[in-house]
């Protein structure tokens, strides 16, 4: 038996009133049968509301079956009285952070789990300084978690876990609210622990690129598991993974897109240097054997015949005038004491009516606390910021209604969910700008249904919700309000692809057709290259970049050491280039991407390209 084995596994939520009578369920898993090697990195993938993480407790002993049986190491865990014995074999990393951090400093919180373990004192700090510098927070060792950004509260999360060293680590969106090299540091620790000590992992993520590392992936849909394999079975299946609101890695993707236009390229890429053989191969003449192009068009569909995204920046209606200027905006959090942290360094900026805005930054790089002075939740430490010339902070400003016309939307929306139901939250801002319950109600559902809330949800409690649902719910409030600036913290973290792309589509539209300005905070460098025509680069407290996406990607080595990248076909591109096509490396999407390797190909301005050998960057 191996180290995580279900049978027929199944398991219903209950509805219960005022009672405790039992009044409905919903079957959230349904017929599962696993059985995961000692030592095996397994990835599970699904939509959101598939029931991954009710699987996932489930094998953390959270939850117990309805039907059927889940052994741990095995152990039958609606068998074992002592679930806490289960749980030192299989540590859980959740989505957010907040959930499973406790202590007030973050050594004493790593070493949590370790010393209710009963391990020695001297192993407990050993184990807490390896922990901490394979999660790269080392030097935060002796601050409170509640000063930490979340994703830095991530990884003290992951560290906690690493410090127990249990047979099997869950990892539930583990890499959800990091930045681009914070995930990858974080997964090649999970990835290390998995390889030289044989700690059984479980990854749940809606990152494609990750899923490369495992073993086996298993796909749920509606609770139950429609597909399993390696991830080249897998990734090898796009349509069928779009037809399940799933993606596929950026360079599959591009080689699937090549294909679709006359290229013979094989499914299921994986990697640069997978596309590039496959390219060379597509272009080797079967009579000489020698590499050459193609003959210019032929047999491939033209560059372009397809856009598959919402192009922003097109309103008719743009003001170039500045709704917002900031003007040497500076904030120190906990002024004068010892944990002085200075956030913001000498902020300049100007935000013009209808832009759509990108800022991307390192966790901790000033982000989140730049966006919460644009609606005065945070007054600077000096400076002035002003919005349609006035300064926001002036003593009879009127804020309330400057929050009414500049909408946050928060990283985290358990932070600003708490009515009774999802359709009174949402009602709760049209109802303070003076709407009548009625009014409020119609720009509600409105909302609600543009970010693809389903109206049969609108009357559950916004706590019975899963996190992207909440994440919905929480946009929604603030699009009711109808702002003139509309800003988004990671509003797509911990959504499946195709909830990540109908919300951000949608904001691209509502920009387009209000002319509102958009300012979207994320980690997720192609959601950037996708949607923002500005782009602001943040680090340590600080302005670096301010420049359309394609400019600042081209920057992409001073970005890689500032923890952040450039969307994955930038690196393809520039490889390619690099082994003798001649393609522009400025592409930031699949689809330009595609279309600029045709373009070199066909021979429209690519001159004797031939691609050659030579490792991946």
């Amino acid at each position: 038996m191996g180290i995580i084995k279900a049978l027929k596994l199944a398991f219903d939520y209950l509805k219960y009133d005022d009672d405790g009578n039992p009044t409905e369920s919903y079957r959230a898993v349904n017929d599962v049968d696993l059985d995961i090697e000692e030592g095996e990195f397994i990835a599970i993938l699904g939509h959101n509301g598939s029931g991954k993480s009710t699987l996932a407790k489930h094998i953390n002993a959270l939850l117990l079956p309805t039907e059927g049986t889940l052994w741990v190491d095995g152990t039958d865990t609606k068998q074992e009285p002592e679930l806490w014995k289960l749980r030192k074999k299989a540590g859980m990393v959740f989505q957010n952070p907040d959930n499973q951090i406790i202590a007030s400093v973050v050594e004493e919180d790593v070493g949590f789990g370790p010393e209710n373990m009963g391990v020695p004192t001297e192993k407990i700090w050993k184990r807490v300084d390896e922990s901490l510098k394979k999660t790269g927070m080392t030097a935060y060792r002796t601050h409170s978690p509640n000063r930490l950004s979340g994703g830095q509260k991530q990884r003290v999360a992951i560290a906690g876990v690493m410090a127990m060293r249990p047979k099997c680590i869950v990892l539930d969106e583990p890499t959800a609210m990091l930045d681009p090299v914070g995930r990858r540091e974080v997964l090649d620790a999970v990835t290390e622990l998995n390889r030289t000590e044989k700690v059984t992992v479980i990854l749940i993520t809606h990152y494609m690129e990750e899923v490369i590392r495992a073993n086996r992936v298993y796909v749920m849909e509606n609770g139950s598991i429609v597909l399993q394999g390696t991830p080249r079975e897998v990734f090898s299946q796009v349509e069928k993974l779009k037809e399940l609101r799933l993606d596929v890695p950026q360079v599959t993707l591009l080689g699937h897109e090549l294909r679709k236009a006359g290229l013979d390229i094989p499914e299921g890429i994986l990697t640069s240097d997978e596309l590039k053989a496959a390219l060379k191969s597509a272009m080797k003449d079967e009579k000489t054997g020698n590499l050459v192009l193609p003959d210019s068009g032929k047999g491939l569909a033209a560059p372009g015949a397809e856009d598959l995204s919402v192009q922003p920046g097109e309103n008719g209606g743009r003001d170039d005038k500045p709704a917002m200027t900031l003007e040497n905006v500076n904030y120190v959090y906990s002024e004068g004491t010892a944990f002085e942290v200075k956030a913001l360094n000498d902020i300049n900026l100007e935000i013009p009516n209808g832009q759509f805005i990108g800022i991307i930054g390192h966790t901790g790089s000033g982000k989140s606390t730049l966006i919460q002075h644009l609606n005065a939740l945070i007054k600077p430490t000096s400076g002035v910021i002003r919005y349609k010339g006035e300064d926001i902070w002036a003593e009879k400003y009127n804020r309330k209604a400057l929050r009414s016309e500049v909408g946050l939307a928060f990283q985290y929306p358990e932070y600003q969910l708490f009515e009774s139901d999802v359709l009174s939250d949402v009602c709760f801002g049209p109802m303070n700008q003076g709407l009548s319950r009625e009014e409020a109600e119609v720009e509600a559902k409105k909302a609600l249904l543009q970010v693809g809330f389903k109206e049969k949800r609108f009357l559950r409690s916004p706590f019975e919700l899963s996190g992207g649902q909440k994440k919905r719910a929480a946009i929604a409030g603030v699009l009711a309000m109808n702002p003139k600036i509309l800003i988004l913290d990671e509003p797509t973290a911990g959504l499946d692809p195709r909830g990540r792309d109908d919300i951000l589509d949608q904001i691209a539209l509502l920009h387009k057709e209000r002319g509102i300005t958009v300012i979207l905070v994320s980690h997720s460098m192609e959601d950037i290259a996708r949607y923002a025509e500005r782009l602001i680069v943040m680090n340590e407290g600080k302005v670096v970049y301010d420049d359309t996406p394609e400019k600042v990607f081209t920057h992409y080595s001073e970005l890689e050491s500032m923890g952040l990248s450039a969307p994955q076909v930038t690196y393809i591109l520039h490889d390619l280039k690099d082994s003798g096509l001649k393609v522009d490396t400025s592409a930031g999407t699949v689809e330009d991407a595609r279309d600029e390797i045709l373009r070199a190909l066909t021979g429209t301005g690519a001159g004797d390209a031939a691609l050659t050998g030579g490792g991946e960057k």
